[in-house]
C-alpha cells in the first residue's frame, strides 16, 4: 500500500507534468563561444564541485560553523550567467553563494577563509557561507534571509540608471522566493521604473523540504513576470552554454532598453537543501535523485568538449588534480589564518562621518 507521502509526491509529480507547459531553452550548438572559453567554463565548474566537496568535509570536522548550503549540481547556473556580465556590473545573490562567488572570482582562499571565520575572509570572517561579499569584483552577497535581497538587487539597478550608467544587476535566487511579498514589489518597481536588473531563478524544485508544485499555484514559474510585462524565460539549468545564451540576450536588453528580465533556471541540488540535511532528507527519493544526476551539468559541458574533440581524459584528469591542488591550498590557508580579533565586534557597526 502507498505511502501518504508517496501518494503526494505521485500528486505533484502528475500536476508538475501538466502544468510545466513549456521546456526549457537548451544549447544545441557553441554558437557565440570559443574553445577558450568553453574549457574556463568547465574549469569554473569544476573548482565549484571540488571545493564545495572539501566545504562537507570541513563542515563535518566542525571547522565551518552555522549554516552552510551547497552548491553541487547547480554549477551551470551561476557559472553560465556570470560569464555574461562585464567586470563592472554587479551580482547579488542568498545564501547558497559559495559557487557564484568562486565564479565571480573571488579567489578560492577568501572564500575558505570566511567559511572557517578567520580575518582573511573576504568578509573578514564575520559573514561566513551565507554572507560573502568582495567589493572589488562587484559581488554584493550572500543574504541569509530568502527574498530579502531582491528589493536590494533592485535598489542596486536604481542608482545605475540615477548614475546614468550602463551596468547591470544579476539578482539570483531560489524559487520559493517568488511566493513572498518583497519578490513582487521588487519586479513591479523594476519594471515601473525601467531597471537594469536581470532576475535568475534558480529553480531547483525543493524550498528546503517542500517541492514546488505544493507551494506554488502555477509551476511555470517565470510567468509570474506576465503580471508586470517583464521579458521573461526558461532555460535548461545543467546547460551551462544555455544558461550563458539566455542571460547574455537579457543583459543586452538590460544594456539597451533599461528593461529588467525575469529568467527561470531549472536546475537541481544532488545535496540536501543544508548541511543539516546533507543529502536528501525525506522529501525526496532515490530514484529522483539517480534520475537527475544523469544530467551533472559539469558531465554536459565536459562530453560536448570531448565529442568536438576539445578535451581528452587525459586533459581532464590533469585539470582536475590542478583544481585538487588548489583546493587544498585554500584549505591550509585558512587554516593558518588567525581568527578576528575580539575589537572587531565594533567595527562596520556605525558609519564614521
Amino acid at each position: 500500500m502507498a505511502t501518504s507521502a508517496s501518494k503526494e509526491r505521485a500528486r505533484g509529480k502528475a500536476q508538475s507534468a501538466k502544468s510545466a507547459s513549456r521546456e526549457p531553452a537548451t544549447s544545441d550548438a557553441f554558437a557565440g563561444t570559443d574553445r577558450e572559453l568553453r574549457r574556463d567554463l568547465l574549469r569554473s565548474m569544476l573548482l565549484q564541485r571540488r571545493f564545495e566537496e572539501r566545504c562537507a568535509e570541513a563542515y563535518a570536522l566542525g571547522k565551518i560553523g552555522g549554516f552552510c548550503h551547497l552548491y553541487i549540481g547547480q554549477e551551470a547556473c551561476g557559472t553560465g550567467a556570470i560569464s555574461a556580465l562585464r567586470d563592472d556590473d554587479y551580482v547579488i545573490t542568498t545564501y547558497r553563494d559559495h559557487g557564484q562567488a568562486l565564479a565571480r572570482g573571488i579567489p578560492p582562499r577568501a572564500v575558505m577563509a570566511e567559511l572557517f571565520g578567520r580575518s582573511d575572509g573576504c568578509s573578514r570572517g564575520k559573514g561566513g557561507s551565507m554572507h560573502l561579499f568582495d567589493r572589488n569584483v562587484n559581488f554584493l552577497g550572500g543574504h541569509g534571509i530568502v527574498g530579502g535581497h531582491v528589493p536590494l538587487g533592485t535598489g542596486v539597478g536604481f542608482a545605475i540608471k540615477y548614475r546614468g550608467n550602463d551596468q547591470v544587476c544579476l539578482c539570483f535566487m531560489g524559487e520559493s522566493v517568488v511566493n513572498t511579498g518583497a519578490f513582487h514589489e521588487a519586479l513591479n518597481m523594476a519594471a515601473l521604473w525601467k531597471l537594469p536588473v536581470i532576475y535568475v531563478i534558480e529553480n531547483n524544485r525543493y524550498g528546503m523540504g517542500t517541492a514546488l508544485e505544493r507551494a506554488s499555484s502555477i509551476n511555470d514559474i517565470y510567468m509570474r513576470g506576465a503580471a508586470y510585462d517583464m521579458p521573461r524565460d526558461v532555460v535548461d539549468g545543467q546547460d551551462v552554454l544555455a544558461v550563458r545564451a539566455k542571460v547574455a540576450e537579457a543583459v543586452q536588453r538590460a544594456r539597451s532598453e533599461a528593461s529588467p528580465t525575469l529568467l527561470e533556471v531549472r536546475t537541481y541540488r544532488f545535496m540536501g537543501h543544508s548541511m543539516s540535511d546533507a543529502v536528501s532528507g525525506t522529501y525526496r527519493t532515490k530514484e529522483e535523485l539517480e534520475e537527475y544526476r544523469k544530467r551533472d551539468p559539469i558531465a554536459v559541458l565536459r562530453d560536448r568538449l570531448m565529442d568536438a574533440g576539445e578535451l581528452n581524459e587525459s586533459e581532464l584528469t590533469e585539470l582536475d588534480e590542478s583544481i585538487k591542488a588548489l583546493v587544498q591550498d585554500a584549505w591550509d590557508f585558512a587554516d593558518a589564518s588567525p581568527e578576528p580579533p575580539l575589537d572587531a565586534l565594533y567595527e562596520d557597526v556605525l558609519l564614521e562621518s
